[in-house]
């Protein structure tokens, strides 16, 4: 399967012309022969653009996930629509998904098949709160869904999952086998981007892909440096911090190949 990370070029506020560059990213994936095409956290609007959340709000199958199931069926490549800032009421009041409230926002990742049909829905778990309003604006979600495609079980976490191990150890009991982490990662804190994710692949034995944007804000610069992990924890492919498109061939076989040879998953015990 090739994989397909659009790090987007990310202008605060500006929800069209993000929404633009996002569907035109899924045209170029395909044309680059992608299974999969992935987008960053909250591309939409801007991760730090937290004065804009509840203006730009919207629910699951809004027009945003329109625009993207619908490039998704046109250029027949499953799309990964980042995450957006999600009105749980607006959801729970037009569609029979489960909503952690029926009340306030949520940072919520949703995937389409190749015919656009929806097949996961991700809600932030891990809500950041170090010098950040992600936690005062956002509801935390509870469900990290497993969804086979192309012979991987693929998994969903959002970028402050990345420190916080349980959770990966959750879905690789679940049968993942890759990890999409769609990203808002800021200067300085380059060595935790490349760390963390590094380690979740090696102590998992799976592949994991950091989606990350690329843009300034008033107090941010997003570092990119979207990258793909091997379950050895290799990097297959990487970018640095300027908007472009990450390409890496994943082989669902390599998966089981390391775990049998490195079978330290089969070494865990229960604390």
């Amino acid at each position: 399967m090739k994989v397909a990370l659009a790090q987007l070029s990310i202008d605060p506020g500006d929800v069209s012309g993000n929404v633009d560059r996002g569907v035109a990213a899924v045209e170029r994936a395909a044309d680059a022969g992608a299974d999969l095409v992935a987008l960053p956290e909250l591309f939409s609007v801007g991760y730090f653009a937290f004065d804009l959340y509840a203006r730009t709000a919207e629910p699951v199958g809004g027009e945003t996930h329109q625009r993207l199931a619908a490039a998704a069926r046109e250029h027949d490549i499953a799309v990964l629509a980042g995450t957006v800032v999600e009105d749980l009421d607006a959801t729970a009041a037009r569609t029979d998904l489960t909503v952690p409230s029926e009340d306030g926002l949520a940072n919520t990742a949703v995937v389409f098949d190749r015919d656009g049909q929806r097949r996961a829905v991700y809600r932030k778990h891990h809500l950041f709160g170090y010098d950040s309003a992600e936690s005062d604006l956002l509801v935390p979600g509870e469900r990290a869904p497993v969804v086979d495609f192309e012979g991987f079980g693929i998994g969903i976490t959002t970028c402050y999952d990345l420190r916080f191990p349980e959770l990966y150890r959750d879905l690789v009991d679940d049968g993942a086998t890759l990890v999409l982490v769609p990203s808002a990662w800021p200067y300085p804190r380059v060595e935790h981007w490349q760390l963390l994710p590094r380690a979740r692949a090696v102590e998992n034995l799976a592949y994991v892909a950091t989606i990350n944007g690329s843009g300034t804000f008033e107090d941010a610069e997003l570092l990119g440096r979207s990258t793909v992990y091997d379950p050895w924890g290799t990097v297959l492919a990487s970018a640095d911090d300027d908007p472009t498109l990450v390409t890496a061939d994943l082989d669902p076989e390599k998966v089981a190949s390391v775990r049998e040879e490195f079978p330290a998953l089969a070494d865990r015990r229960d604390t």
